[in-house]
């Protein structure tokens, strides 16, 4: 799936995106950071099971005290990403997820950065794990993190593009939230520095 759903806020609107999304590939939510990155890739050759047709169908829009300056929802279960605003725009994309479960982190957070052709820098616990991984990757079609980043509070922990579509809908990192290129392009234009973040 390489489109996103734009509705505006009604019951009907929110169930006929639900809908829209069934037998599609699922997303969800991983980490993120604010001066190094920890995505990391799996061996995507491995048969892994996917999640599919499992967006909820439910309006998360109450988890939120206001929308002023916008808000995301992440759902890991259904490996779904949800944006909404004060004009009316919603948005929901698929996403890769964390490979354990101990790799993910839930809880609220925000934008801190917005970087468009993001760098990458393993973090030191992911250099002693793979001493042969570079120490530094520049933007570009080798990055992990495709062609934007929103960094979180949390450190380490981002939400961000990919150039591996074969990631999105599996687990297949060490935490980052992983969105197609063309769908964190438009979050990006969306989201701004201090927009809620709740990974669930």
């Amino acid at each position: 799936m390489t489109g996103s759903f734009d509705y505006k806020f009604s019951r009907r609107g929110f169930l006929a995106s639900s809908v829209a999304a069934l037998g599609t590939a699922s997303a969800a939510p991983a980490l993120a950071q604010t001066e190094n990155s920890t995505e990391v890739e799996r061996d995507l050759s491995e048969v892994v099971r996917r999640n599919i047709s499992s967006f909820r169908s439910l309006d998360w829009r109450p988890y939120f005290s206001n929308l002023d300056n916008g808000a995301i929802l992440v759902d890991i279960t259904s490996r779904a990403l949800h944006y909404w605003n004060n004009d009316g725009v919603y948005k929901l994309y698929p996403t890769s997820v964390p490979l354990t479960e101990d790799l993910t982190r839930k809880g609220r957070t925000s934008v801190v950065q917005k970087v468009e052709g993001p760098s990458w820098r393993p973090t030191p616990a992911m250099r002693k794990r793979n001493p042969e991984w570079p120490e530094f990757i520049g933007p570009g079609p080798d990055n992990p993190l495709g062609s934007h980043a929103l960094y979180l509070s949390w450190t380490y922990y981002r939400i961000h593009g990919t150039h591996d579509t074969r990631k999105i809908g599996r687990r297949s990192s060490n935490g980052c939230i992983g969105l197609y290129n063309e769908h964190i392009s438009q979050l990006f234009a969306l989201a701004n520095v201090g927009t809620q973040v709740l990974l669930i």
